[in-house]
């Protein structure tokens, strides 16, 4: 078999793996394993197995991953995220729709200081979900806009996928984060305009809570110092160039104990549960990457990645054509796999073709992690819709009910990221 045909076998396998419910990383790493020894050899495979998980995991760059969740850790533990909520819920309550509203923009600004879409949905599912039952908000349309609100987690910097992005694509991830704050701010405002039209046609489903006076929204907003100080230094520090990404988080980390502390929230419980949480969130993370990089070692070998740019490269028909089916695939995806997975699995295959129809690098990155998003949503997986379950009790259809509209504004967000790259490509390209 020519080795153009291993690989397409092995993405058959893996496919199929994955259905099969095995760890994504376990299945990318067995499937790169196997396919290079039948190229290449066994004892070279073996040597890849020896030399992969040191040179990859000894990276400095890598660090930056386990400091972000940390300092997301121990902004949860800090009860920064209440803070934010209240806020929001004191100046936009009052409006149809307004808690909805309220969640959605406090998951914009918790997504800035935890880079994860599920963290970000379980943190706000906890302090949301109770005050929109409490002013009997329509089911489907709170769970809906809290796992909405919850995927901008992976595309507002700090994101850990956009990390991993730019280095598999050896791309700057100060660059990647530039790239993604306009689009990520945006991708919150559709999401409002989206509440706005529901409940302005069924103003039942999200009932106006009280008016707040200009006194006790000025207090709820100055509550929240300690994100926008978090935040400004961590990403300024990045854009600036005092800090590189890796320095930023572990400032970040820092920065967010020492908070934690000055609230008086950092008892030994705390401290033991964020650094359990880290630890964890990390080793999965890490396992999918190894697999990933040994699975990369196969489809170098097997040329599988430069063919299909070969093959794709030279279809008649125009190139954002070929981009819209690649995010077609990578959303199909999204509705089966973690989008950590998804990443890792789909931008070296990708890659050299989006190089080859002469995209850019950094606008295909944030293209390729805001489709991932959407799969945080879409049925049948749907991680955020899973964690929003977990949280209510509410019925999956329920929730699923709920997120329609917004996946309908997904697309149209989408759609507009296209048409406009500069929406991307203007912050990064003043510096």
């Amino acid at each position: 078999m020519s080795s153009i045909f291993v690989g397409y076998i092995g993405v058959v396998v893996l496919i199929l793996l994955i259905f099969a419910r095995m760890q994504i990383g376990i299945s990318m790493a067995l499937v790169g394993f196997i396919g290079f020894s039948y190229i290449v050899g066994l004892q070279p495979a073996l040597g890849v197995l020896k030399t992969v998980p040191y040179s990859t995991f000894a990276s400095q760059e890598m660090s930056v991953i386990p400091l972000f969740i940390l300092m997301g850790a121990f902004a949860f533990s800090s009860g920064m995220s209440e803070d934010l909520y209240h806020a929001a819920h004191k100046v936009l309550g009052h409006l149809k729709g307004g808690l909805a509203i309220a969640t959605v923009a406090a998951c914009s600004f918790f997504a800035a200081i935890s880079g994860s879409s599920l963290a970000t949905a379980a943190t706000m599912g906890r302090v949301a979900a109770p005050e929109m039952k409490r002013y009997n908000y329509d089911p489907a349309l709170a769970t809906g806009a809290i796992a909405a609100g919850g995927s901008i987690g992976i595309l507002i910097p700090p994101s850990v996928i956009l990390i991993i992005y730019g280095i598999l694509t050896e791309q700057s991830i100060g660059r990647l984060f530039l790239a993604g704050f306009i689009p990520g701010i945006l991708e919150a405002v559709f999401y409002i305009i989206t509440i706005m039209i529901i409940t302005r046609y069924n103003p039942n489903l999200g009932p106006p809570g009280p008016r707040t006076t200009s006194r006790e929204k000025m207090l709820s907003i100055l509550k929240t110092w300690e994100v926008v100080i978090l935040f400004c230094i961590v990403i300024g520090g990045i854009y600036t160039g005092i800090f590189t990404p890796t320095e930023a988080a572990g400032v970040g980390a820092f920065m967010a104990f020492c908070m934690t502390i000055r609230r008086g929230k950092m008892n030994w419980e705390n401290l033991k549960q964020s650094l359990l949480t880290t630890a964890q969130t990390t080793g999965m993370l890490f396992i999918i990457v190894f697999g990933a990089m040994v699975l990369g070692y196969f489809f170098s070998v097997s040329r599988l990645p430069f063919e299909m740019a070969s093959m794709v490269g030279d279809l008649p028909v125009n190139r954002y054509v070929i981009l819209v089916l690649i995010l077609l695939v990578t959303l199909f995806l999204g509705c089966i796999m973690d989008s950590m997975a998804i990443v890792l699995l789909t931008v070296p295959i990708f890659y050299p073709t989006i190089l080859k129809l002469g995209f850019n690098p950094i606008w295909f990155g944030i293209l390729i992690v805001r489709v991932t998003e959407m799969g945080m949503i879409t049925p049948p997986i749907g991680l955020n819709v899973y964690v929003i379950q977990g949280i209510t009790g509410e019925k999956m259809g329920t929730i699923f009910r709920g997120v329609v509209p917004f996946l309908i504004a997904d697309v149209c967000h989408v759609a507009l990221l296209i048409a406009f790259p500069p929406l991307s490509l203007f912050l990064p390209s003043l510096f």
